[in-house]
């Protein structure tokens, strides 16, 4: 292989790719990059059998060919190389990079072992734009669970109708769900993405209203941007029956500014951070919300003012689930609705449409 390429490029493609390869794989070949020089192209791929991310750049190629780089090692070399003119040329089982006066090499693995990239077929697909696709994911992903209890629950739900996406993610403490429209009608489908594939994917759209396809086959998902393609296995089997989760009466509503909400409760976490189910209680009466939190390193008691129907309630949470979902819901102001203090409330944008949803459940406090 010999390739020319702006330096630039270089390190932005292999920054991409980078993120596919996993700190837990247990397969040494994975920590590497494959990269394929053809045809006026540099094409990387990275891969942790889950997830695989495909970029190309444009490169002077006079010699095409493969190479299998150490992915950590050539992605922290490469960003801090200037955007100069970089030449790539393998020699035996080195890769070696010249750089104005310059060259380094590195060792590289033989590309035979390396796993071939996941294809996912077009026949089903749907398409929205690119600031309602990061919409949606921003929305919901954090809501999805960390560990490995349920692994299901580690993706996000997303079910495809004629003219609208719905995503939800829980965690078995708090639930999202956002709803938004599809370029054109399609055919509806369901799947369960895992989390890390839809960040990854968010990271690479910008807010604009160009097209962006989504291609979905048993087992596969895949996701077209640019010159960039990222592939990711899905999650089998049943997800949670989240409609019957959801209450659609309640008993006490309250409307409340949410970026004076988001600051109180801020406040709140500093005090509580100590305490895994960071806890905060709420009292609630007709045009004020006080908001309280004790630990050991001290006492916040905050009144704010409100707008509520129904009958007085006090009830506590976790103020970092309330913390996260108001940074990302995009709205002014939020509607948070109630029954007992042992029921979850449901939160959802004041006025307008009303595109996501989130349930929470309370916390117990003396």
């Amino acid at each position: 292989m010999k390739a020319f390429c702006d330096g630039g490029d270089l390190a932005e493609a292999v920054g991409k790719a980078i993120r596919a390869i996993s700190n837990k794989s247990n397969n040494p070949i994975l920590d590497n990059i494959r990269i394929e020089a053809s045809e006026g192209t540099l094409m990387f791929t990275a891969t942790d059998n889950e997830l695989t991310v495909m970029t190309g750049i444009v490169g002077d190629v006079s010699d095409g060919g493969i190479a299998l780089i150490p992915g950590k090692l050539f992605s922290d070399f490469t960003r801090r190389l200037t955007g100069e003119r970089i030449e790539l040329e393998t020699s035996g089982s080195k890769l070696i990079l010249r750089y104005g006066d310059s060259e380094s090499e590195f060792a590289c693995a033989d590309p035979e072992d390396y796993p071939d990239p996941a294809t996912v077929s077009d026949a089903r697909s749907f398409a929205m734009t690119k600031v309602a696709l990061k919409d949606l994911i921003n929305k919901v992903a954090f809501s999805v669970r960390q560990d490995d209890v349920r692994p299901i629950l580690k993706g996000v739900l997303l079910e495809v109708g004629e003219n609208s996406v719905t995503a939800v993610a829980l965690d078995g403490y708090r639930l999202a769900k956002c709803v938004k429209p599809l370029v054109s009608e399609s055919v509806p489908m369901k799947a369960v993405v895992p989390a890390r594939c839809l960040n990854e994917v968010a990271r690479l759209l910008d807010d604009s209203d160009e097209e962006v396809r989504i291609y979905v086959q048993q087992g596969r998902i895949r996701v077209d941007i640019g010159h960039t393609t990222i592939t990711s296995v899905l999650y089998e089997g049943e997800f949670v029956a989240y409609r019957n989760i959801i209450r659609t009466s309640f008993d006490t509503i309250v409307t409340i500014a949410t970026q004076q909400l988001y600051d109180s409760l801020e406040r709140a976490l500093l005090l509580t951070r100590d305490d895994r189910s960071n806890p905060v209680r709420l009292d609630i009466s007709e045009r004020l919300m006080r908001i309280t939190s004790a630990s050991g390193k001290g006492n916040l008691d905050e009144r704010l003012a409100v707008v509520t129907s129904g009958p007085d309630l006090t009830i506590a949470f976790n103020a970092k689930y309330f913390t996260e979902l108001l940074r990302v819901c995009g709205a002014d102001s939020v509607t948070i609705k109630f029954n007992s203090p042992a029921d979850p409330c449901v939160v959802v944008p004041c006025g307008g449409e009303e595109d996501f949803l989130y349930l929470v459940l309370p916390v117990r406090v003396s």
